[in-house]
């Protein structure tokens, strides 16, 4: 009697990260044919309140799945740190000019400053890209009318913060934030992964025995919610 060979077992965590690598990959053609459809309509057309919703959750889907693959990828180690010296400006700069058109449809106001000329940073521009680019989808979703960027120097760490005059952080979220994984919240669909992205990719930049951080407050320079990253 012949023995039969032994199935393999499924890891479903590779599988999930597959699924999503395909549905970003499938996002991406999706929002790059609206993108021609849009430039296809009259001008009256383009501008409406509908288009605004469109692409606001097309970055925020995006954003998501950017966030599940890094996730899955920190727990295998293979996600690389790919730190470079950039102009902090410059990189404020792209982070709002991603989100232009929608902040326009939505009426709010994007600013940005840095604290000194020239000042430059040493980090990984795409992961902490996505981390500020996370920060200021939810800005969106939460303020009224501004959202502003700021990086200066604290000590020798580079801090970029996210400002926004919205209602500010849940309580919860700022007695826990220790705790990043804070559950889903029905009401808002919340599940905290995102800061919790956002704790690990600054702790993977280290220098000098210093590890990266971030921070939740309230009553910012906006006077609502306000975020920090820390960068050695």
């Amino acid at each position: 009697m012949s023995e039969q060979p032994e199935e393999q077992s499924l890891d479903f965590s590779t599988v999930i990260a597959s699924t999503v690598h395909d549905m970003k990959n499938s996002l991406g053609l999706l929002m790059q044919s609206y993108g021609q459809l849009v430039e296809r309509l009259p001008a009256n057309e383009q501008d409406s309140p509908e288009r605004g919703v469109i692409e606001y959750e097309f970055l925020r889907l995006n954003g998501m799945l950017v966030q599940m693959l890094g996730l899955y990828k920190l727990g295998v180690n293979q996600l690389p740190l790919r730190p470079s010296y950039l102009d902090v400006e410059e990189f404020l700069e792209d982070q709002l000019a991603r989100h232009d058109d929608i902040l326009r449809s939505r009426h709010i106001q994007g600013s940005y400053e840095v604290d000194e000329f020239g000042l430059m940073g040493f980090f990984d521009a795409e992961l902490v890209g996505s981390v500020v680019g996370n920060v200021i989808n939810n800005a969106i979703r939460y303020t009224r009318s501004a959202i502003h960027l700021r990086a200066g120097l604290d000590g020798e760490q580079l801090v970029i913060t996210i400002s926004d005059d919205g209602s500010g952080y849940p309580a919860a979220m700022l007695e826990n934030q220790s705790d990043y994984i804070l559950g889903i919240n029905m009401s808002t669909g919340s599940t905290g992964l995102g800061l919790y992205f956002g704790g690990r990719i600054a702790q993977l930049h280290q220098r000098s025995g210093i590890t990266g951080r971030i921070a939740l407050s309230n009553g910012g320079e906006l006077g609502g919610g306000e975020f920090r990253i820390w960068l050695p």
